[in-house]
């Protein structure tokens, strides 16, 4: 029997001995455990046909809604004037393929909407989103309130970095005597390392308040500090919801 007589031997041999190999793991947060996920779309509208698209879409909603469920649909005032927000929920990718080529084939679709509403349109702008592990779409407590979308956008990293700091200070917010969470949505298209908390007020005088409270509760103050280190940017839109949004 061969035997190696010294340890510049053993110590060769072991490097020709195949060894274990450590399971990297690439992911940066936790895994997406369904496929329901959330188009955000937002419309920019000619300023003079403001009015007149608002009045259209109410009229002929329903001929897209027969399609696929809406979450809520809003006039943004403040944060971008002449503006539309809505929020549709799809099951999956190849269920919302199916809508977009259904309504692609449907002649009242064609002439009694999309044919007006094109023409009053200067923009728009869609992202694919989920709503966090945390978080789940919740009704305000009553109709007749405001809403706030205020998106984040986190540095890379994704939220194995910043997940537990953002979800404590959007918590923070989510109190009695503050807003109410309505969802917590993160980007899958769109840009990337961006999050959104959609929150419901009572009215913007009633947001003006709460955020005024925040400065001054601590609990607050840490939760939001410890956050805003991973954070690049943020904006916010103050929206009203339209008459057919179901979510009010």
């Amino acid at each position: 029997m061969l035997k190696f007589r010294n340890s510049s031997l053993r110590s060769a041999a072991a490097l020709l001995t195949p060894r274990a190999q450590p399971c990297v793991r690439l992911s940066t947060g936790p895994q997406q455990e369904h496929q329901t996920f959330y188009e955000f779309r937002t419309y920019s509208i000619r300023p003079d046909q403001n009015a007149a698209f608002l009045k259209l879409t109410n009229e002929k909603i329903h001929l897209r809604t027969a399609h696929s469920e809406l979450i809520g649909y809003w006039s943004i005032e403040y944060g971008g004037l002449n503006r539309v927000f809505h929020i549709w929920k799809y099951d999956s990718f190849s269920q919302r393929a199916g809508v977009r080529a259904a309504l692609a084939q449907n002649p009242s679709w064609i002439s009694e909407y999309i044919s007006k509403a094109i023409p009053m349109l200067t923009s728009q702008d869609n992202e694919v989103t989920y709503l966090v592990p945390w978080s789940h779409l919740k009704r305000p407590p009553q109709e007749g309130g405001v809403y706030e979308l205020v998106s984040f956008l986190m540095r890379p990293g994704g939220p194995a970095v910043w997940g537990k700091a953002f979800q404590a200070a959007v918590t923070a917010h989510d109190a009695p005597g503050y807003g109410k969470l309505v969802g917590a949505f993160h980007n899958e298209f769109g840009p990337l390392n961006r999050v959104h908390a959609l929150w419901w007020f009572e009215s913007a005088d009633q947001r003006a308040e709460v955020r005024h409270k925040a400065h001054t509760d601590a609990r607050v103050v840490a939760a939001v500090r410890n956050s805003v280190v991973h954070l690049d940017s943020q904006e916010s839109k103050l929206m009203f919801p339209c008459p057919f949004s179901p979510l009010k």
